[in-house]
């Protein structure tokens, strides 16, 4: 295999595209929970808190995505460092755990969407729940 220092550069969209949509995920999720706290403070609805709980565990595995997409451009940086100084050795071991880093981000993305699938249940159970109660 020929490995260039164009080669780690091919990360480089990807790396981008999926911090973007993590940054995305995440000030959306903000926004949702200044507006469930400030609900809450008003009405002290307990079927609030399920929702503020589910919502902290994806702030954080969010947190943890983005922690190892950046790992992953900077091994990736790395890499292209190492090839450019003519470790080609040091560059492949780089990239190789630049991907590493990418897949663990986009597994705990993974992770991510079940859980959000998850509040959206908690929703949907609560609006049935009230429409068999009315």
């Amino acid at each position: 295999m020929d490995f260039t220092l164009s080669t780690p550069a091919l990360l480089f969209p990807t790396v981008s595209l999926l911090m973007l949509a993590y940054t995305n995920r995440f000030l959306t999720l903000a926004t949702i929970i200044r507006n469930l706290r400030d609900r809450y403070m008003n009405e002290r609805e307990e079927t609030l808190l399920p929702q503020i709980e589910n919502l902290r565990y994806r702030v954080y595995l969010i947190r943890n995505m983005q922690i190892f997409g950046v790992l992953s451009l900077l091994f990736c940086v790395t890499s292209m460092f190492a090839l450019f100084a003519g470790w080609t050795a040091g560059g492949k071991w780089s990239f190789g755990l630049a991907l590493a880093l990418m897949i663990v981000s986009m597994l705990i993305s993974l992770r991510e969407l079940q859980v959000s699938v998850g509040a959206l249940d908690l929703l949907l159970t609560d609006l049935e729940e009230q429409e068999r109660l009315g």
